[in-house]
């Protein structure tokens, strides 16, 4: 099949050597037509995936948006979510019709929507469907395995994402609940900017026990309140991302957190990640929506206090130990 992967980070790059590694025809695009042409010369990531040589002569390399969206029966899109509304603007007449997956794992800051429906929005003739859970570019790059869940309200589109991505190495379940799906890939790397923070301050495997216990309970509270189904989040793209990424120091997110913790601001933490940390975005649309929804968020609001009005993390950590004493039966 010929499939084209919109983005060239590390995500982008990694799912098009896993697709071609199955056969199929990819073409990678790039946003800066430098990229794409160091891409096609050097044979390998090497900002992003150093180590990892790319495939034979069906993994093709682009700059031009009307080249990759002509090219895909499927487009993957692996877009930085900041870069998503611009992106699904600019396929609307080019790939309208044809099956998008949403790789990326954010929300929609100006309107707070979730991906999926800024692509269903703006090409409202494409099934538009979600690849999310355990996986850490890295990995999928060498082929470690890894599962994901393809979630898609037409069961049919699904099961087609999900023989598309499935091999021996990635394993695909199915999933009609896709707002659980794409709001456990999101609101996890909140969590996960905390975990390194509190890695950051210095604090042991109890505090990051308990933080990832509690923020599991805040994003499914939220998603049920968006209209989730509460089992979606002890599955693969709420626990099990929540997982990983608050663990591994491959996650930007708590490499990012790490920094904070340690007195960075957050601008020096940005820089020298130097990836998107897609965590950022996420708490301030999360902080939102919790206000919309009228969910409490303590652990989420705090991470936002944090972020956007300087205050100390110890502090916050403070915070969150010195309220109101409750049962845990009236969280659960």
């Amino acid at each position: 099949m010929n499939v084209s992967v919109i983005g060239s980070g590390g995500w982008g790059t990694a799912l098009a050597l896993h697709l071609n590694r199955q056969g199929n025809r990819v073409c990678l695009w790039s946003y800066l037509p430098e990229e794409s042409e160091r891409l096609k010369a050097d044979r390998e990531n090497k900002e992003f995936l150093p180590g990892v040589p790319f495939g034979g002569a069906d993994l093709i390399f682009t700059s031009d948006l009307d080249e990759a969206a002509a090219f895909g029966r499927i487009i993957v899109s692996a877009v930085p979510s900041v870069a998503v509304r611009t992106t699904a603007e600019r396929l609307a007449a080019r790939a309208d019709g044809k099956i998008i997956v949403n790789v990326s794992k954010g929300i929609d800051e100006s309107s707070l929507e979730r991906i999926s429906e800024v692509f269903a929005e703006k090409l409202p003739h494409s099934p538009v469907a979600v690849l999310s859970g355990p996986s850490h570019a890295e990995e999928v790059a060498r082929g470690v395995p890894t599962t994901n869940v393809a979630a898609c309200a037409d069961p049919e589109v699904a099961k087609t994402v999900q023989n598309l991505f499935n091999s021996e190495t990635f394993r695909v379940y199915t999933n009609p609940d896709v707002c659980g799906v794409e709001l456990g890939g999101a609101l996890k790397n909140v969590i996960a900017l905390c975990a390194g923070i509190t890695d950051g301050c210095g604090f042991g495997d109890n505090t990051k026990a308990a933080l990832m216990t509690r923020g599991l309970h805040e994003i499914t509270r939220l998603g049920v309140a968006m209209g989730a189904r509460e089992k979606t989040f002890a599955g693969l793209s709420g626990v099990g991302d929540l997982i990983v990424t608050c663990t591994s120091m491959h996650s930007r997110n708590r490499r990012a957190g790490i920094l904070l913790g340690q007195g960075k601001s957050l601008a020096e933490a940005l820089e020298e990640v130097h990836m998107t940390v897609e965590g950022v975005a996420a708490t301030k649309a999360a902080h939102a929506l919790g206000l919309k929804y009228d969910v409490e968020l303590p652990i989420i609001n705090q991470a936002y206090a944090v972020l956007f009005e300087g205050k100390d993390p110890k502090t916050a950590v403070r915070d969150l130990m010195t309220r109101e004493a409750k049962s845990e039966d009236q969280l659960l």
